[in-house]
């Protein structure tokens, strides 16, 4: 229950990668493939430290940390050609989903913050069909900076008119939960078995999910 003198949660927050499509690997393959295409050598660590990246920061640190000669827009939007393809043939949408969305747009107002390209997170709900679910969709690259600094969940905060303390947050990475958690967010975890956040993220979040069937209506309300 929420306690007294606590508002109630009206927003709910989700990421994309990670919590409705299983993709961190394809983004890793995607950007590998590219980078060796050009002779170049892909460090096991990269994916890692890009996870939470906007488009434009990852693709800057493609050219400047792994060495490819393109300017960072190319990068960014030859990845997401890539990704697009790939998303076409079969959407890697993760187990309860879809049914995950539905469930919490019959409860709350739901947002998107994202740090995949404008045109994926358009891709992507329009082939899991829950574009009208979603009031309000955020790309990081529309915003100074990507996760984990809180802009991309404060803007869709701020076209939603809600307030951080009456918002949650479904991420599943470190830079994502600390995100959330930065800008003044609840904050429900569902952590990437390929890429599991640190131990000091996940002691920020409030709930730890160990599957989409368990987020409900019912567990945000008991913040």
């Amino acid at each position: 229950m929420t306690s007294a003198g606590t508002a109630p949660v009206e927003a709910v927050v989700f990421d994309m990668d990670g919590v409705l499509v299983e993709s961190e690997e394809l983004w890793d393959e995607a950007r590998r493939a590219l980078a060796l295409e050009r002779g170049l050598t892909w460090p096991e660590y990269a994916q890692r430290e890009m996870m939470g990246m906007s488009s434009l920061e990852w693709s800057r640190y493609m050219r400047d940390r792994i060495g490819l000669e393109e300017p960072p827009e190319r990068i960014s939007t030859e990845v997401a050609e890539r990704i697009e393809a790939l998303y076409r043939r079969h959407l890697p949408l993760l187990d309860g989903a879809v049914e995950a969305v539905r469930r919490m747009a019959g409860s709350f107002r739901l947002g998107l913050a994202s740090s995949s390209n404008r045109s994926i997170i358009d891709l992507v709900l329009e082939l899991a069909g829950i574009v009208s679910e979603f009031e309000v969709t955020v790309s990081s690259e529309e915003v100074a900076r990507g996760k984990p600094a809180p802009d991309v969940y404060l803007e869709v905060l701020r076209r939603m008119a809600v307030a951080p303390a009456r918002a949650a947050a479904i991420e599943d990475s470190t830079s994502g939960i600390l995100s959330a958690k930065a800008a003044g967010m609840l904050v429900l975890a569902f952590p990437s078995p390929v890429f599991p956040p640190r131990a000091d993220a996940l002691a920020a979040a409030g709930v730890v999910l160990g599957s989409l069937a368990e987020l409900t209506p019912e567990i945000v309300l008991t913040f």
